[in-house]
């Protein structure tokens, strides 16, 4: 069988109530040269019976434990297609042209990775996305740009030089596969929404938002030799973000992000 040009990778656990969004945002899409593959932590809902209902290729890893980092790992090294996408149970693409114009961009800049950036599913209204800020080492490093994990495309050779997820993190994976990645290639950017990330009580990054600061402040400090600078910079936005946090902890009141 042919090497497809997208493995689309998506952990479930649970996932019956929102995967029907998903797997139908795939199916719609008009590049359709895609093996998608499900790394399932042992529902028990009816999200395997969806995935064995769901046609087209696919490949089905079962009761896979140990963390979505380590989820997203077994995924990445099942894959087969040129290209790799985490597009989880909650999140779905944002239009049918969305692999389309990814495999377009892949072709014409060689590049190893692409993202975009994700519009917000919130109490069921689209929140408008945010300004894509453009890309550059020291603007990561130093928390300014942004790389929204469900809108991020990688090159899967990519992998075989920097790494895959690190499996002892919960919730600054991505940001640390980011800083590895960006540091040696240089992204290309959609400035657009390529996928819906639905913002809700049971997301990671929603229900503990002080753990998930602290965890990716320890990260970002491991690579502060990179871009010192630009660290110390992060440090002052982590510092402010910090204290927001802890205000809205306190006070029961959510309050915004910068």
């Amino acid at each position: 069988m042919n090497k497809p040009t997208f493995s689309i990778v998506t952990c479930t656990w649970n996932s019956a109530a929102t995967l029907a969004d998903t797997l139908a945002s795939v199916q719609r899409q008009t590049c359709q040269d895609v093996e998608h593959i499900f790394v399932d932590g042992g529902s028990t809902d009816g999200t395997l019976e969806m995935i064995a209902a769901y046609p087209g290729r696919k490949r089905v890893l079962r009761d896979v434990g140990g963390g979505i980092s380590r989820a997203m790992n077994q995924g990445i090294e099942a894959a087969t297609g040129e290209y790799v996408a985490h597009l989880h149970s909650d999140d779905y693409y944002a239009s049918d042209d969305v692999l389309h114009v990814v495999a377009e961009r892949f072709a014409s800049e060689r590049v190893d990775w692409v993202f975009g950036t994700v519009q917000v599913l919130k109490d069921g209204q689209l929140v408008p996305p945010y300004r894509m800020v453009p890309f550059s080492y020291h603007a990561f490093a130093a928390g300014r740009a942004s790389v929204p994990h469900p809108a991020v495309f990688i090159r899967r050779s990519a992998f075989g030089r920097v790494g895959m997820f690190d499996e002892t993190l919960k919730y600054a994976m991505d940001i640390d596969l980011w800083l590895r990645l960006g540091k040696v290639a240089q992204p290309a950017t959609i400035a657009r929404p390529l996928t819906v990330f639905r913002d809700h009580a049971g997301s990671v990054s929603s229900a503990n938002k002080i753990k998930a600061r602290q965890e990716e402040f320890q990260v970002r400090r491991r690579y502060l030799k990179e871009a010192p600078l630009a660290f110390g910079l992060y440090c002052l936005r982590y510092a402010r973000r910090m204290r927001a946090l802890r205000a809205e902890a306190h006070a029961g009141v959510p309050v915004m992000q910068s």
